[in-house]
Order: C-alpha cells, then structure tokens, then sequence
C-alpha cells in the first residue's frame, strides 16, 4: 500500500493544527520549552498550551511532483477546501524540487540509517543481514520519526537556513519560523469535523431507495429519506450527490446535503468487530464467491473479514490473511482525525515586537546552543554576536546618522553609500552590525 490522497490530505490538516505532545515524550520536546515565543502565542491559541515544539503553519502554495497521489482530483479539492494552491512541476525535473529532494536525504541520513532492517537507496548501503532485524510496526514507525522532527530536525541548525539579516549565523528551523512569524503574525486556523470531511476523497453517487452504494459497500440512514431517487441540485454531476469517504475507514461516508453532512454508516458496520480499511475488504470480497443476490452477498463478505480479522488477530490463519489484518490495524491507528471539539474564535493578528534584527519582532535573541557542529557552519558565532546589543548600537548610530544628515544635507549618493555602510559589518569594533531598513528607507 503506497501514498494516497488520504495520506496527502491528512498531512495538510497536520500542518494547520498543533501537534499535542504524546505519552513518554520528553518535557523538553514541548513549545514552552523552546526558542518559539510560547507565552505571546498560547495567549492567541490555547490550543499551544500543551503543544510540541513544531511550528503551525498555513501553507499558501503546495509545490507538487506528477504523482498520481498529488494531481488527484482528491488533493487538488483538499487543497481548495484549505485554500492552498497547487503548483505542479514539470515532468522528469528534479532540480525543480530540490529542496523535498534533499529533504529526503537528510531523513534518510539522520533517522532511518539508524532504524533496525534500515535496507538503504542501493545493494552497496545495505546492511549486513538486514531483512534479519527486528522491524518496527508502521504505527510504531510514525511514533518515532514524529519524535524525531521535532528533537532531530526542528532544533538542529542547518547550514543552509540564514536569516537575511544576520547571514553568518546559521540557524534552526524553530529560530526562524520564531523570528517570521513575529512579522507575519500568527492566526489559529481550528479545524472542525467538517473540515475534516472536506479533505476526505469524495465520490459523487446517487441516493437511492437502499441509501447510498459503491465499493460493493451499502450506506443507508434514515436522514437519507427524503432525498432517495431525488437528484442534487448539482447538475454538472448529473444530479449525484456528493459523497466523501476514508479509505481507512470504510464503515461510515459522509454526505452532503442542503441541511450540512450526514454521517450514513454501512449497513453491516455492526457484524465487523475489529478496524479494517477497503483494501481489506477488497481482499475478502475476492476470496467470497458469489452464490446468492448482492444483499446476500454483501452480508457473506462482512461475516468472512470479521472472521479473517478474528484469525489474524489470534496468530492464526495465513501469512497473507496477518499482513493484511495487521495493515488495517496500522492504518486505522494512523488515520483517525481528532477534529476540534469546539470552534474557536478567530483572533486579532499577533501584533509585532523587536528581536532577531527584525523590525516589528518580539522574540528572544539567539542563544548558542551545546554541541554547536563547527563541520556544518564555516562561521561560528562567537561572544560578541549579541543580537540585542547589535540592535540597540544600530539604533543608536540610526539617530546618531539621521541628526548628521539633518544638519549637513548630504547628497544622494552620500546618503545612499552611508546607508549601505549599515549591513553587516565585522570590521573595525568586530561585533556584528544589524542592517536597519527603516533607516535605509528613510535615507532613500
């Protein structure tokens, strides 16, 4: 089972909420304890309060590869559901998406070279006896590599991320989502059940007199009565309803009527104990030979993958029948959406402060951080890169300069090269000098 729409579209909702710091995690996993301006943001987000320190970000452009997963008809709608667009690049271009490429290369090299049965990209970076190790479980898996973004990624400075103001110091994810975000502010985006319901693959069927059916699958509820063999008002659907599902979750699907969504359950969702997902179901519905009418057959199909999931679940039954067991354990696990249990309110914008040598920033300066690695950064801070004190020197000399310019009335050029001398310089006194814009802007 690869990527699919689900996965991709889930992910988007991950990017717009809090991650909630899980059992056995360490303290200083969480947002308080990091760089990220914990007390100014939970006043605008309570939902912060017990968050780990992973940035929560509203993304405006997704840049996307020719995947079937991502020109889906599924994401491309998740996408607009959120507001985001979708940016495909050109077939066969990775220099296009180097950054995700790259981005794969540093997880392969910080987190699954460590992994038991870690196989690498080729026969010459494969372990000794690998398919031997103890692997972990897909759940198991995502547990750790959660884990490790925010400790191995989040906090660990990266050669290439700089911020423009201070670009011989290199920093880390957290520093600079804290120093963008003082000037971009930060606006909670809480996600409801429907919106949830909106990022789900959707499917436009008709509802009839025995509710709604596909995937040999059928929904009814009694909500659906006074819409059966009526047609939609969407008549460039051919009159079908709108109908979104969880391939992870096949026992329920969710329609959208005039009134709002309808949560319609399958019809034998109660003769099924135990999580499945449709490609178990599909599984079973291929080993089910039809004898009788479809209801019959229906029903004969809900009995064996209760039966295969009670085998499995017990040790028994084949090698194939507790692969697939256990794949629908995992995905359920993954793919349950804990939507918003009350609304939020929609907060004014996170006003601006000053820090970081950015005009209208609040957060605290950069602190050097142990085990600083001098083999990733060429140029490593040193005692006199206060940010603090650069910003308050550069203010100083800012008034200091425009009190000059007011009383000699230097040219144009004068002014242009005075303002220029005030980028980075760590010449003369040695300690690094913060570029002011709103002196330059004002010297222009």
């Amino acid at each position: 089972m690869g990527t699919t729409s689900v996965d991709a579209a889930m992910l988007l909702a991950q990017m717009v909420v809090p991650t909630a710091m899980r059992p056995g995690w360490d303290a200083a996993l969480s947002m308080q304890r990091s760089v990220i301006p914990y007390e100014r943001l939970v006043t605008l987000d309570a939902r912060l309060e017990r968050a780990a320190a992973r940035p929560v970000i509203m993304p405006e452009t997704v840049v996307v590869d020719q995947g079937r997963v991502y020109v889906s008809a599924s994401f491309v709608s998740a996408c607009e559901s959120l507001g985001v667009s979708v940016q495909p690049v050109p077939p066969a271009n990775g220099p296009a998406k180097g950054n995700v490429e790259r981005t794969f290369r540093a997880i392969a090299d910080g987190f699954s070279q460590y992994l038991p049965g870690h196989t690498g990209s080729d026969v010459s970076q494969r372990g000794a006896a690998a398919e031997q190790d103890a692997c972990w479980s897909l759940t198991q898996l995502q547990e750790l590599l959660d884990e490790w973004v925010i400790c191995g990624w989040q906090e660990r400075r990266h050669e290439a991320l700089r911020h423009p103001m201070m670009p011989r110091v290199a920093v880390c994810p957290n520093e600079m989502w804290a120093a963008l975000v003082a000037l971009t502010g930060h606006v909670p985006v809480p996600l409801s059940a429907d919106d949830y319901v909106e990022l789900l693959p959707l499917r436009w069927q008709a509802v009839n007199d025995y509710g709604v059916r596909f995937g040999y699958r059928t929904y009814d509820h009694p909500g659906l009565n006074p819409y059966r063999r009526r047609r939609s008002p969407r008549a460039d659907k051919n009159g079908r309803w709108e109908v979104h599902h969880n391939p992870y979750d096949p026992n329920r699907v969710w329609v959208r009527l005039p009134e709002g969504w309808l949560e319609v359950p399958w019809v034998h969702a109660g003769a099924v104990r135990r999580p499945f997902t449709a490609f178990t179901f599909d599984h079973v519905r291929r080993t089910v030979e039809r004898r009788h009418g479809r209801e019959e057959h229906e029903a004969a199909i809900a009995q064996a993958l209760d039966a295969l999931l009670r085998r499995a679940s017990q040790g028994l039954g084949s090698r194939r029948e507790r692969t697939v067991a256990a794949r629908a354990q995992a995905a359920a696990q993954m793919t349950d959406p804990s939507p918003a249990t009350t609304p939020q309110q929609w907060p004014a914008p996170l006003a601006p402060g000053a820090s970081f040598g950015l005009p209208g920033s609040f957060t605290v300066p950069l602190q050097d951080a142990d085990g600083w690695d001098a083999d990733d950064i060429e140029d490593d801070p040193d005692d006199e890169d206060d940010l603090l004190a650069a910003l308050a020197d550069d203010q100083d000399a800012a008034a200091a300069h425009a009190d000059e310019a007011e009383a000699s009335g230097p040219t144009a050029e004068t002014t242009r090269d005075q303002a220029a001398e005030q980028t980075l310089d760590a010449a003369g006194a040695g300690g690094m000098r913060i570029h002011d814009p709103y002196q330059e802007a004002q010297a222009w």
